[in-house]
């Protein structure tokens, strides 16, 4: 599930990183999210052998909670089978970092799923996007499309999540914190 605001209004914002990242993942997995129930747009396929569904919560991120209570209502997935996919201020730009259980660590989204689940055991897929370089208030910065000089980076970043997500769901969370947790863009291929 990536998490974002809906609108065109908020596209390109540093917010909106969990939605570009699951519509990367559906591009490359040659789908599109048409399933519009549950306050949420949504997909579901098999992948290596399993079902998936990928969903972008279409309520406002404070209440990204209300959307993923309706999907897990209706699909019943185990919550370790689940991966949350947001951005994250407290890392670098260009680290991608999975994670699993912990507080939302003031990310309104993360913590609106605590509160609908009732639980911190949540896998989540958390991509860096640093701190305001100029003081800008934080709501007005995650609000944002990134500095033009990190683009680039964050770009990198979101394949790179793809590629991790596709870890989870094929090897599971261990295996991909161990993969893509010592990662940061531009180094994976000096590692390969």
């Amino acid at each position: 599930m990536g998490l974002g605001n809906p609108g065109v209004g908020y596209k390109d914002n540093r917010h909106n990183l969990g939605f570009e990242a699951v519509d990367i993942l559906c591009k490359k997995l040659g789908l599109h999210l048409s399933d519009q129930r549950f306050q949420a747009l949504s997909t579901s396929t098999r992948y290596q052998d399993k079902g998936i569904v990928l969903s972008c919560p279409q309520t406002s991120m404070n209440r990204s909670g209300l959307a993923v209570r309706y999907l897990v209502e209706y699909y019943n997935p185990e919550i370790g089978n689940m991966m949350i996919v947001h951005d994250d201020i407290d890392l670098d730009v260009g680290r991608v970092r999975i994670v699993r259980g912990g507080g939302a660590g003031g990310h309104h989204g993360v913590e609106s799923i605590i509160h609908y689940l009732g639980t911190e055991g949540l896998n989540r897929a958390r991509i860096g996007i640093g701190r305001p370089r100029y003081n800008e208030p934080i709501e007005d910065f995650v609000l944002s499309p990134p500095y033009e000089d990190q683009q680039d980076t964050i770009r990198d970043a979101l394949h790179l999540v793809t590629e991790a997500i596709e870890s989870f769901i094929s090897e599971g969370v261990d295996a991909a914190m161990n993969k893509f947790n010592s990662l940061k863009v531009g180094e994976k291929e000096a590692e390969g």
